[in-house]
């Protein structure tokens, strides 16, 4: 897992300058859901960045996500981004 989050991060590092991220799995928070699956992950990222903090929400978000687009389709049922 540790090798898989940091293929996310060097993939978000590519294209982002950050400070500073963690990456939490949430994933056993939501056994039991209707659609949960042990084959999909629900990840928090937690990311410091004055790049990121300094357009809206809304861009940063899409920035991430067309980053991590792949990954949504096939490893990541659910993503929940912070930045500060």
């Amino acid at each position: 897992m540790k090798n898989y989050f940091k293929q996310i991060e060097d993939r978000l590092k590519k294209q982002i300058r950050f400070e500073s991220i963690e990456i939490v799995d949430n994933s056993n928070l939501h056994r039991g859901h209707k659609f949960f699956s042990e084959d999909k992950l629900h990840l928090h990222l937690k990311i410091k960045s004055l790049e990121l903090s300094s357009i809206s929400r809304l861009k940063a978000q899409k920035k991430i996500m067309k980053i991590l687009e792949d990954d949504l389709k096939t490893k990541i049922h659910a993503i929940e981004i912070s930045i500060e």
